[in-house]
């Protein structure tokens, strides 16, 4: 599937054909295990990428390591050129944001209210503009609210803004996780399995979102199990086998490897690891995961109370500290 790539838009502060990133020898071990290995891969501006691979193979662990919530073990991590801090929020406000594979919304928060967290990284007022409630403050409130519906409006969302999260179909809240993402004015998105769970027609517009997405000049990097849906949308695909990157190319490449083949149907390749070594860095990366949570939780809860006193939202958006414990997580 192709669309006209003419009319792509640029994202802010991003050249056609940048180098958006570039992740170089990435390495993450859990204790003496390694879950990845040496991983290098770039992605451009205007360009979605796919990372694909078997179950345990280190994708979300990758993803974890691009966007502060794991520090990596070695290599580096760089955003149009600069190297990225290992803080996930001080990645958002570089200028990468992302989804994840189970959905992570405020339950109890509007649908407007969840795409307005998402904003309060390009919120320039400060504490006294909120406190004093001056010119200033009402028009950049009035700024975000306008924002936050031209995204869920992208989405297909505007007509449900004042619902509450957790009412929201599945597939409406994979829609509404993306378009908090785009709050933030990315230059890169990463979308984990943002498909699973949906039906063809749901997996359909999520691919054309994808596409409209990439069209606003705002690159991608996608993990997907559903391969149709890779190959249809992903101008690149790279497959990570054990941690490690196995080949990387266009979709007529990829699924040419039998390499690739060998790795989805359990036949084994030359220096597959055995089965026992992958049990263990699967333990190894769900441990991990169990420690990361509460840290992420914690910097979200004190992202949004944050958002509460400086952007000193309205009556309703005022209770969003209130809300933090009751996050949709998993």
């Amino acid at each position: 599937m192709t669309t006209d790539t003419t009319t792509q838009e640029t994202a802010p502060g991003t050249t056609p054909g940048e180098t958006v990133l570039d992740a170089r020898g990435v390495t993450m071990r859990f204790g003496g295990l390694t879950a990845v290995r040496d991983v290098n891969l770039t992605v451009n501006s205007g360009e979605i990428v796919g990372l694909i691979g078997p179950n345990g193979a280190g994708k979300t662990t990758f993803f974890n390591c691009l966007t502060g919530l794991y520090v990596p073990t070695e290599g580096e991590v760089r955003y149009k050129g600069t190297v990225l801090p290992p803080k996930s929020f001080k990645v958002t406000a570089a200028g990468i944001a992302r989804t994840f594979q189970n959905i992570r919304l405020f339950a109890n928060m509007t649908v407007l209210e969840n795409v307005l967290v998402g904003r309060h990284t390009r919120t320039k007022e400060g504490l006294w503009s909120a406190l004093l409630r001056g010119p200033g403050f009402h028009k950049a409130e009035a700024a975000s609210r306008a924002r936050a519906m031209e995204l869920l409006a992208f989405v297909g969302l505007d007509h449900k803004a004042e619902h509450l999260a957790r009412n929201l179909p599945y597939g409406e809240q994979r829609k509404l996780e993306i378009a908090r993402a785009l709050a933030s004015e990315p230059g890169l998105l990463l979308l984990d399995e943002p498909t699973a769970g949906m039906n063809p027609q749901e997996t359909r517009a999520t691919e054309e979102l994808v596409f409209a997405i990439r069209d606003q000049g705002i690159a991608v990097l996608v993990i997907e199990h559903d391969m149709r849906f890779i190959f249809n949308l992903c101008d690149r695909v790279a497959v990570l086998v054990q941690g490690q990157k196995l080949v990387e190319g266009d979709s007529a490449t990829v699924q040419g490897d039998e390499r690739v083949v060998a790795a989805y149907l359990g036949e084994p390749f030359e220096d597959a690891p055995g089965a026992e070594e992958v049990a263990e860095v699967e333990a190894a990366e769900a441990d991990a995961a169990g420690a990361v949570a509460p840290q992420a939780e914690a910097e979200t809860e004190a992202e949004v109370q944050d958002q509460a006193t400086t952007d000193a939202a309205p009556d309703e958006a005022n209770g969003t500290g209130e809300e933090n414990g009751k996050e949709n997580d998993r």
